[in-house]
């Protein structure tokens, strides 16, 4: 049973941004409910163990990128086997050049969930070839495009007002082919997650 994006929120105190646009609202739940869910609000918290706060970032980031434990659980062990100098970096690399997570990233999804679904239901073409595996890694120099026959859909008609706003340095825009190419793999830095990723391999380290 999936959980209420707005309760994740509350449960983690971090705005994760799972809901889109509504998070930047007087709307979203962090602003007007600051508090774990069924606690009230002037309720003082005991202090949390060195193992829940590392629990606490695991959960942030599996949450940010919309990803079941065993799913997460994969990227966490090939950052392990790999034994990259840097595996902070490593794993963000991993996380972002998921397809659903460029296709976040380029506009066409409000939230990764959503981005997820338009993947699963066959709205994209890299380059020139069908995919609709979220999971599908995207490598540098590939493009993401929209197939035709789905550029009048309603759902996506916001397009290019977000494509503008939503660029990165890591993904080449093309607003008038509604397309984007991966030019590089993203560093921590630039992602810069609001999670302690070192505490997320500790926990998994134990």
């Amino acid at each position: 049973m999936k959980k209420p994006k707005c309760k994740i929120c509350r449960r983690l105190g971090e705005k994760l941004f799972l809901k889109g646009d509504r998070c930047y609202t007087q709307k979203c739940a962090m602003i007007r409910k600051p508090y774990p869910p069924g606690q009230k609000g002037t309720r003082r918290k005991g202090r949390p163990s060195e193992y829940g706060k590392q629990l606490k970032e695991k959960q942030k980031l599996k949450r940010i990128y919309n990803l079941r434990e065993a799913q997460f659980k994969k990227y966490i062990a090939k950052v392990f086997k790999e034994k990259s100098e840097n595996a902070s970096d490593r794993l963000v690399n991993l996380l972002e050049s998921r397809l659903d997570s460029v296709v976040f990233r380029l506009g066409f999804g409000l939230s990764r969930n959503q981005a997820k679904q338009l993947v699963s239901h066959g709205f994209f073409l890299i380059d020139g070839d069908s995919v609709n595996i979220p999971s599908y890694q995207v490598k540098e120099g590939q493009t993401i495009s929209l197939k035709p026959n789905k550029k009048e859909k309603e759902n996506i008609k916001e397009f290019k007002k977000r494509m503008e706003n939503n660029q990165v340095d890591w993904i080449e825009f093309d607003l008038e082919k509604m397309e984007g190419k991966l030019i590089h793999l993203p560093s921590l830095e630039e992602v810069s997650p609001p999670v302690n990723i070192q505490a997320i391999f500790e926990f998994y380290s134990r």
